[in-house]
């Protein structure tokens, strides 16, 4: 089985973004839903064009009731670069070292690959998983089906 069960709280962390400032999941409780991206690698083709897809309706995504992670095992650095060559503005997470233990947490490291599965999670402001999704790493996420769950979570 992949990922957590629904209803219980979110596993916190605190992760470096592409700037190495430190993000905080708790710091969100009370104020925001948190939507969190677990992507398999920068630079490869399908997480290129989801985070592409989440840049492009970011307006949509982060408001004042939601914020959007997006979280891989990529170094900072190599976040960094693959943030500044596809222009994304929003928060991408490095769960490099320990070496996934984020993604762990989650239920959704490939051990096999060393490497974040694709699933998403709503948190919602009170710190509760709501909702969770786990596709194929070749299969693209439904930023539609996304943005309807997180407006719930924010609700």
């Amino acid at each position: 089985m992949t990922g957590l069960a629904l209803g219980g709280p979110a596993p916190d962390f605190t992760l470096r973004d592409q700037f190495g400032a430190e993000v905080t999941l708790s710091s969100y409780v009370g104020a925001k839903a948190v939507l969190l991206l677990f992507y398999p690698a920068a630079f490869s083709g399908v997480c290129t064009g989801e985070m592409s897809g989440v840049r492009d309706r970011l307006d949509e995504f982060l408001t004042f009731d939601t914020e959007v992670l997006a979280l891989s095992c990529d170094p900072v650095f190599s976040i960094r670069a693959f943030a500044d060559a596809d222009g994304l503005n929003f928060p991408l997470l490095s769960d490099f070292w320990p070496h996934g233990a984020v993604a762990r947490a989650y239920d959704v490291f490939d051990e096999a690959r060393g490497q974040a599965r694709r699933s998403s999670y709503v948190i919602d402001r009170s710190g509760v998983v709501r909702w969770s999704v786990h596709n194929a790493n070749a299969d693209g996420r439904d930023l539609d089906e996304h943005l309807r769950q997180l407006r719930a979570a924010a609700e």
